[in-house]
Formats: structure tokens, C-alpha cells, sequence
């Protein structure tokens, strides 16, 4: 492996493992030793640094080593066009109705009945990560667009369930009610419970977003791929 992608990798590592680290098994540590705000500002310094060094890395790594596959095809770009459409509808849909959100209180988390993305999900953020990784990985398969994407994928599948299992140890009885009613893997069928409100908003994002991937990446992005 050539040094530009070791360095890539690494940053990879870093930027992942700090989240985990100080997500988990360090945040009490930390949070007791340093209180909560200076906590905060420890975890927001290391995740700038370290998706910095990714950023920096990412961009030495430019043209080395050839793609797993062709990910120009229309079928490639087709499915990850709806990918990313699904994603963003995942990710605006979590920004608002959380019945699990943080300091909820466990009761009203044991009672909450999943609405809109929730209904999909009860990690439709994270989802949304996920699923804009594999379309890049799907259409973009170089050894730089499989590292970095690769480790948003682990950060976000492998996050959500860590935080399955921390919720489980704080709130008990009231967390495990919550996922009783809920999925970790999207129930696709249940898309067209997100409404049609947030559908329409998406849509018109999506079709904002993907113009504006032209000039941002200079590729032509989503049905403006074949406009």
C-alpha cells in the first residue's frame, strides 16, 4: 500500500476510534475527571484534528490505484441515486420527532410510538450515513473512496449499535420498550410512513443537492447525470 493511503487509513482509524473511545469507555473517565464542558471541548478538538488529517489525507491520495470495478454504469449510478435519496430522507427525517432523544425521560421513551423516519429506523441518522457510503462506494470504488467511506460506514452502523447497548445499561426496561417497538435495520416498507410532507421537502433537496455535486466534486450527480 502505497504511503498516501497508509496515512489515509490511519487517519481513518483515528477519526473512527476517537469517537468510539471517547463515546464508551472513556467518556465517564473523562466527564468526571474534566466536568462536562471541558469534556465537550476535549471531544470536539480531537474530532477536528483527526477529520482534518482525514480531509488532508484524503485529498494526497487523488488518482492512486485503479477501481475495484466500473462504477460508471447507468445501473451503478441508478442505484446510487436512490441510495442518496433514501439517505437525506433519513437524515432530515431524524433532525426532528425523536421520541428517544437525550434527556428524554424513560418513561416517556417506554411509551413513544415511532413516527415519520422512526418508524423506518430507530437510527435513521445513522442510516443515512450509511446508505451515502455505499452509493459512493458503489459508483467510486478507489482504494481512497473505500477507506474513507468504509470507515463512515463502520462509524455509523457500528456506532448506532454501541449506542443500542449504552442506552440499554443507562435507561433499562424504558430503552429496551423503545427498541420492542422499533428496528436497527431499516424496515424499507415502512418509507412511505415518513409523509408525505417530509417526501416533498427531500425531493427538492435532493434535486438541489445533486445539481449543486457538479460543483463541488465536477460530476454530475443524480438525474442531472442523464439531464
Amino acid at each position: 500500500m502505497e504511503a498516501p493511503l497508509i496515512s489515509l487509513l490511519a487517519a481513518c482509524i483515528a477519526f473512527v476510534g476517537s469517537h468510539f473511545v471517547m463515546s464508551h469507555p472513556l467518556r465517564s473517565p473523562l466527564a468526571d475527571g474534566l466536568g462536562d464542558r471541558l469534556f465537550l471541548a476535549l471531544y470536539s478538538l480531537v474530532s477536528l484534528v483527526t477529520f482534518a488529517w482525514v480531509v488532508i489525507a484524503f485529498r494526497a491520495a487523488y488518482g492512486i490505484g485503479a477501481p475495484a470495478w466500473n462504477g460508471q454504469t447507468n445501473l451503478a449510478w441508478g442505484l446510487a441515486s436512490l441510495l442518496t435519496l433514501f439517505a437525506l430522507l433519513l437524515f432530515l427525517g431524524s433532525l426532528r420527532g425523536n421520541p428517544a432523544a437525550p434527556e428524554t425521560p424513560p418513561a416517556k421513551i417506554a411509551a413513544a410510538q415511532p413516527r415519520g423516519a422512526y418508524a423506518v429506523t430507530r437510527h435513521p441518522m445513522m442510516w443515512g450515513f450509511a446508505l451515502w457510503a455505499v452509493a459512493h462506494i458503489l459508483i467510486m470504488p478507489t482504494p481512497r473512496s473505500v477507506i474513507l467511506c468504509g470507515a463512515i460506514l463502520i462509524l455509523a452502523l457500528l456506532g448506532a449499535h454501541l449506542q443500542d447497548r449504552k442506552k440499554e445499561m443507562l435507561l433499562g426496561a424504558a430503552w429496551k420498550g423503545w427498541e420492542a417497538q422499533t428496528s436497527y435495520w431499516p424496515q424499507w416498507g415502512k418509507l412511505v410512513s415518513a409523509g408525505w410532507g417530509l417526501w416533498a421537502l427531500t425531493v427538492i433537496l435532493w434535486l438541489a443537492i445533486t445539481w449543486l455535486h457538479f460543483l463541488g466534486a465536477g460530476i454530475n450527480a443524480g438525474v442531472w447525470r442523464w439531464y
